[in-house]
């Protein structure tokens, strides 16, 4: 469920959570465990719920920042305004699922101080994505019903830059765990970081929702350029029709998707984070 100075919390079903060490193993072997690892655990001290993580069972998948396992989905929670979106980010934070094949849900907050104005425009770049897309407000408690449908039986990661109200939606979604919420520094509208560790949490029956550290930045990751082009889900009704095939979508004449962004089928903001990510792989190449 979470570690924290070298102990590992293990939910064991209908015993609760045992505070776990890990063996010497691991660390020979260089594995470490994550938050949503499955295990096997040996126990040591029965009524003082202490025991001994003796093996790591295998990944479904696996996150390196943040550093967390087996993830049916990601919720990805950005606020509508106070902080603004850093649309280079979140865009950056969705490859980052493409390229792990773990499916996203896009949450914009604070959707009651926000204008109409500014959740049409964040509709209009990332409705044609494929993604759901949710505007809530933790402290109207508005559009939360349809949230924790989105999560009912599946681990979610919830990440997001701080500041946007991650750890208020968490306090809605249950009652087990009072997460700390911070507030928002005026000068710079950003959030102060009120998570320090990545931590699973129990929503009831087979729901699960992974709090993660607030991030600030993301390299896009092990991608070949040529590949970063299906992390953009909307680009995919133009494959094959590019003049010339292997088309980077970038300088090349006769280019559909070049086309769709002009007919403003492809949003400008999601084509020019393409092009600059992919400029970052060229470039990372060349060394």
């Amino acid at each position: 469920m979470k570690g924290i100075a070298g102990f590992y919390y293990v939910h064991v079903a209908g015993s609760g959570v045992y505070e776990c060490k890990a063996k010497g193993i691991f660390r020979k072997d260089g594995v470490k465990p994550l938050v949503g690892d499955n295990v096997e655990m040996e126990i040591t001290h029965e009524k003082d719920m202490e025991g001994n993580i003796i093996r790591v069972l295998p990944r479904k998948n696996e996150l390196v920042r943040p550093a967390v396992a087996n993830i049916d989905q990601a919720l990805v929670v950005f606020a509508v305004t106070k902080p603004k979106p850093h649309f280079n980010l979140l865009d950056r934070f969705l490859v980052m699922m493409e390229t792990k094949g773990i499916p996203a849900v896009l949450c914009f907050n604070k959707a009651d101080i926000a204008a109409d104005p500014e959740i049409a425009g964040l509709k209009d770049v990332y409705e044609s994505c494929g993604y759901p897309l949710l505007f809530t407000s933790a402290k109207e408690e508005e559009n939360i019903d349809r949230l924790k449908e989105l999560l009912r039986g599946k681990t979610t990661a919830i990440a997001g830059p701080s500041g946007v109200g991650k750890s208020s939606l968490i306090n809605l979604l249950q009652s087990g765990v009072k997460m700390e919420t911070g507030s928002i520094s005026r000068k710079i509208e950003r959030g102060k970081h009120t998570t320090r560790h990545s931590e699973l949490i129990m929503l009831g029956g087979e729901s699960y929702i992974m709090d993660t550290p607030g991030f600030s930045s993301l390299y896009v990751g092990d991608i070949e350029k040529e590949d970063l082009k299906y992390c953009f889900p909307e680009f995919a009704p133009c494959e094959g029709k590019c003049r010339f095939n292997g088309c980077s979508h970038i300088h090349e004449p006769g280019c559909a998707v070049k086309e769709a962004v002009v007919e403003g089928k492809i949003h400008q903001i999601r084509y020019d984070d393409y092009v600059m990510m992919y400029r970052e792989l060229q470039e990372r190449k060349r060394y």
